[in-house]
């Protein structure tokens, strides 16, 4: 009989082992039963036309209503579409640890312009102590610079060493948020009437943004049972970044576009917004992980037996890519980001175990679906580059004579190339649309780097297996194997 800790472990084992499983089998066939994988690699490479056209399709209507809200006058649109809106207070969440104040300053800047009532607004900079130098700092000059902006500017600094905690942002907001609910007991507020927005120090809003948070939370029926997803753009520093940087920063926004239009499997990410009673109700966001962007989701789900969701707001923030002094390392900056993304494997043994929890709280299918995803979603994130780039190549390698002459032997690469063809739409949607979302072009770039922004899509087949396969790989091993990672400080420079 397991115990509760073996089990949790087991549940830990499992994603990374179905990882490395699949790595085995597919090499063994390509090696022993080469005939076997080439049957394997058309059903797989079929099974992914009919993805990259099913991402397609979701991409162009994401894109559509992208498009749509940017242009509509959110103010006007609130004033006189969204009840009651004049009742809504805004709490808004920077969370702070080394960053600039050239950083710091643009987002700040960005929420100040997008404030339609200073007086509902109360903007809180969670600090690190391990880095009270660089908090003080940057907290006397937002105080002083942006001082009658906002109805309130409120600075937490959390403790070092605090216990059943690892150091990261979960830990740094967990530690504000109790602040902030003490606070909002004390002058009495109702905690249905105010909206959470959590933003990283780097984070760029659009000027609508809070005025159509605004507009969907007055206009849903039960808006405390939402989550508001706006869609995440990597493009402050696009322009100074390399090609794989802004690749990866495409292919992160494209990914969360089809998941807001898509929205039945849509979790939160990065930037986001929700009630400050589904925080409340969830216990805060969660001290003792990585991935608590999107596990703070998961906390509602539970807390609210299923019964809770993500609304997309089709309106960008924006934020910074990897970039550092260096190209080496920018990129090591870029695995290790991935690699904290990827770690969010570690939602599945939390979502199983706790499903076991809620018996038939929570419907089956729902369950179900949950854990599939994340698994499914993580189990593709670490094989399909290797699989279509380097693995599927293997059994032509090592095929008998016997195999050789079969008419299936023969046919099968242009049977690939044909399915690989028609895949590329989504690459060439990708190129497309990547062009309309750079920001404006600095004067100090000259305009051949438009050319460059298309050409560098070729060396999306190599960066999905160095930068974002890899990494991905690397972390479910380290949470199979469990040697657990702590928070890695994406650092973000610009020139």
């Amino acid at each position: 009989m397991l115990t509760e800790y073996q089990r949790y472990r087991l549940f830990e084992i499992l994603p990374g082992l179905s990882v490395w499983f699949t790595f085995f089998i597919t090499i063994f066939l390509s090696i022993f039963v080469p005939l076997w994988m080439i049957y394997f690699v058309l059903v797989f490479d079929l099974y992914w036309v009919f993805r990259a056209c099913y991402f397609a399709f979701y991409l162009v209507i994401a894109w559509w209503r992208y498009h749509r809200a940017s242009r509509i006058d959110w103010v006007d649109k609130m004033r006189h579409e969204a009840p009651k809106y004049e009742d809504k207070k805004h709490i808004v969440f920077l969370t702070l640890y080394n960053e600039t104040w050239d950083v710091v300053n643009t987002a700040i800047e960005s929420v100040a312009k997008s404030v339609y009532d200073p007086s509902k607004f109360t903007v809180v900079v969670a600090g690190e102590a391990r880095q009270k130098e660089n908090f003080d700092s940057i907290f006397s000059k937002i105080k002083n610079g942006y001082q009658g902006r906002f109805g309130e500017i409120i600075g937490t600094l959390h403790p070092v060493d605090l216990p059943d905690e690892i150091q990261g942002k979960g830990s740094n907001l967990h530690y504000s948020e109790q602040a902030v609910h003490a606070l909002v007991d004390k002058r009495g507020w109702n905690y249905d009437e105010i909206i959470v927005t959590v933003f990283d120090i780097d984070t760029v809003c659009h000027p609508g943004y809070f005025s159509y948070l605004t507009y969907l939370y007055c206009n849903t029926e039960r808006p405390t049972r939402f989550s508001y997803q706006p869609v995440a753009l990597y493009n402050n520093n696009m322009w100074e970044s390399p090609a794989v940087l802004r690749l990866m920063a495409f292919g992160t926004t494209f990914w969360l576009l089809t998941s807001l239009a898509r929205q039945d499997g849509l979790v939160t990410f990065s930037s986001h917004s929700m009630s400050f009673r589904a925080l409340i109700d969830a216990g805060y966001h969660d001290k003792r992980i990585v991935s608590e962007d999107s596990r703070i989701f998961y906390q509602c789900f539970l807390a609210y037996n299923g019964d809770y969701e993500v609304q997309p707001i089709y309106l960008p923030v924006s934020m910074d890519t990897t970039r550092d002094d260096s190209l080496w390392k920018s990129l090591k900056n870029l695995y290790k980001q991935q690699r904290r993304w990827a770690w969010g494997t570690e939602h599945i043994p939390f979502l199983i175990t706790e499903f076991k929890k809620k018996g038939k709280l929570i419907p089956w299918y729902k369950k179900f679906r949950k854990v599939f995803l994340e698994w499914e979603g993580k189990w593709s994130w670490c094989l399909v580059a290797p699989l279509l780039t380097v693995i599927s190549r293997m059994p032509m390698w090592f095929a008998g004579e016997d195999v050789r002459q079969s008419a299936l032997f023969f046919n099968a690469p242009h049977m690939l190339g044909n399915m690989m063809t028609i895949a590329t739409i989504g690459l060439l949607l990708s190129v497309i649309l990547s062009i309309p979302l750079l920001p404006r072009r600095p004067d100090k770039q000259p305009p051949y780097m438009y050319v460059v922004m298309i050409v560098q899509w070729l060396l999306l087949p190599i960066s999905m297996l160095l930068v974002s396969s890899i990494p991905a790989i690397d972390a479910v091993t380290h949470l199979m194997l469990g040697r657990y990672l702590g928070f890695n400080v994406s650092s973000k420079k610009r020139k």
